[in-house]
Formats: C-alpha cells, structure tokens, sequence
C-alpha cells in the first residue's frame, strides 16, 4: 500500500497546555502537555493483571477498566501538573484505530470534559502518536525522517516528511511483528503479555541452533509478512521444543528472524530514499535485540536512530497529548459531535 497525505492548516505558534486521553487498547493513559515546558506529568494503568487469566484482551473487561480508571488518573495528572481543567487549553483523545469499546471511554469523556470546560478537543490517529513519540525525548528527531513502526497490530515504514505529511512505504501483508511475537509465546507455553516474555527467554537462547526464513526479503519492496515465520515455528515446535533449552533455542531463532528482516527494509527504505534518520517506534521498538541490530546498521549507513523512552513505546497519554497539542496549534478542533474509529489507516487514499 502506498500514499500521501498532507494535512493543510493555518499556521499559528501558541503556547498550549493539553490532557491527553488514551484508551485504545488495554492500558488507560494520562498526559498534560505544555508546548512551552514539555510534558508536565503523565500517569498509566496496565490492564496486563485484568486479562492474564484470559491468555489476551478481552474488550469488554478493557472497556469497563477504562471507566474506572480514567476519572481518578485525570485527577492525578491535573494536581502533579498543579493545574485545574478550567487551565487547560485543550484535550487530546485517541480516537482510533483500536478496540471500538476502549476507544469510546475516553472519546466520549474527553469530549464530554472538553464540552464542560469550555475548550476544543481534538481527535488524535493512534498511530501518528507512535511515530511522533520520539519528539518528547532530547535529542529529539529532526523533519524529514524514516519511521518504523511496530506494535501488536501495525508494522509499517513510513517517510515523515513533515507533522501530517506521511508517505507508507511498506506494511505488513498479514500478522504485524508484535502479533507473530504474541502468537509465538503462546506457542512456547509463555504468559500474557507474550513478546515481552518471548523476548526475555529469546536471551538465554543458543545462536544459530534453528534457523527460521527472513520473509519477502528475498524480492524487491518494502512490505512485510510475518504467518509464514509463525507457521515455521509451528512445524518445529511440534517436533522438537520439549525442553526449556530448546524453546529458548527456537525463541533466539524467530526473534532473531524477525529482527533481521525489519533491519533488512529499513536498511532497504534509508537507501532507496536517502534517509539519514529513521525513527523506530510502537511496542516492539523497545525491544532491545532490535535496537541493537537497528544501531548497528544505522551506523553502517552513517545516519542516526531515535526511538522514545520504553515506557513511551507501548501506548500511553504522553504522545497522545504532545501529538494532540501539535493540531490544536494548527487550528484542528472537533465538533460536539464525536466517533470512534476501530479502522482508521494513517495515510487516507
């Protein structure tokens, strides 16, 4: 899938302070945002407990957590911010792509709360808070950049050209990486949440013993595809992975797999496009088999890699603020009336 998108807005430069909402998925976050002092706190509850004796998400228990859990940790930014509402000078929500029940929690509250105190709101793509998430670090990335994206359900190349000016290169065909990696916990007898356990015992694990194929690797392009992997580590988990050895053996082998073939592109993508810097962003980046290929390759290339801080790379209100304070300053608003949106592509055709 390739496109552009530009969004065109006035150009204003206001100092801005923003709550961020987000609620896609299985963690509730909260963020205030000040354009002019960076972000003044952010709190997260993980679901991780609620959804572990159900071996994944189960929407309809994210959903109620959400609830619960929204209202007291707004309170909590708010008084570590030392601020009211009525202070705020707008309210960001992830409004998509996600989980339909998850997304209207805090769609609705967000909204609902931007309504009472008398301030926009504006609706923020989940996935354009992933890419823009190294901006709240220092050093931070400089327009344009190459982004690779990577969480439970998105693995894409994207070339940033400016804020809203996005270009997809590549995406995954069928399973994103972080989903091969759930999958493949499972598979191995591991908890939930699986990639990051998948990743802890892929440590331990022996170089080399199994080798699994580095897909679409082989042809031009920058798409991803990662069942075939996953049904390679099917086939030899059935015959062979009876000891703990072996499942690190066969845990080194598919993270190493994976691993090599999202370098592969990106080393691809920055030489086909001239790209010096490239962003590495979304639940996976903070895998540290990746960042380590990643650096090394970069380097190979003589450009630079950033990626945010490992608690921003899973969802959470800090990008969802700072991305939200960035349309705010253009002069983006919602109407009164609101949607979620489960599917929601970045780069509209």
């Amino acid at each position: 899938m390739q496109g552009t998108i530009t969004l065109f807005r006035r150009s204003v430069d206001l100092i801005m302070r923003v709550l961020g909402i987000e609620t896609s998925c299985d963690e509730t976050g909260l963020a205030v945002f000040d354009s002019a002092h960076g972000l003044l706190a952010h709190a997260l509850h993980s679901q991780v407990d609620l959804h572990a004796a159900y071996g994944g998400v189960v929407p309809e228990l994210a959903s109620r957590d959400h609830i619960r859990r929204l209202l007291p940790l707004i309170r909590k930014v708010l008084a570590e911010a030392g601020m009211a509402g009525g202070d705020l000078d707008g309210i960001a929500y992830t409004a998509g792509p996600g989980l339909i029940g998850a997304l209207l929690t805090g769609v609705s509250l967000g909204r609902s709360l931007a309504y009472a105190w008398g301030i926009p709101a504006v609706a923020v793509h989940h996935m354009e808070a992933h890419l823009l998430a190294p901006m709240l670090e220092t050093p931070a990335p400089a327009f344009p950049f190459l982004a690779l994206l990577v969480s439970g359900g998105h693995t894409q190349l994207v070339l940033v050209h400016a804020f809203g000016e996005y270009e997809i290169l590549g995406e995954s065909l069928d399973d994103a990486a972080g989903e091969a990696f759930d999958k493949t916990a499972k598979l191995l007898g591991l908890g939930y949440p699986g990639g990051p356990a998948l990743s802890a015992l892929a440590e331990r694990g022996t170089p080399g013993r199994f080798n699994f194929p580095r897909p679409m690797t082989d042809r031009p392009g920058l798409e991803f595809s990662f069942s075939g992997l996953k049904t390679s580590v099917v086939n030899l988990v059935r015959g062979e992975a009876d000891d703990d050895q072996t499942r690190a053996d066969v845990a080194r082998a598919f993270v190493d797999a994976v691993v090599d073939t999202l370098v592969i592109k990106c080393r691809r993508a920055m030489e086909e496009y001239g790209a010096t810097c490239l962003v590495a962003a979304g639940g996976v980046s903070a895998n540290r088999q990746l960042r380590r290929a990643l650096e090394t390759m970069v380097s190979e290339e003589g450009g630079q890699v950033f990626y945010p801080r490992p608690e921003f790379c899973t969802d959470n209100g800090a990008m969802i603020a700072y991305a939200g304070c960035l349309h705010l300053q253009q002069g983006e608003t919602e109407p009164l009336s609101f949607a979620a949106h489960p599917r929601w592509p970045l780069v509209q055709q």
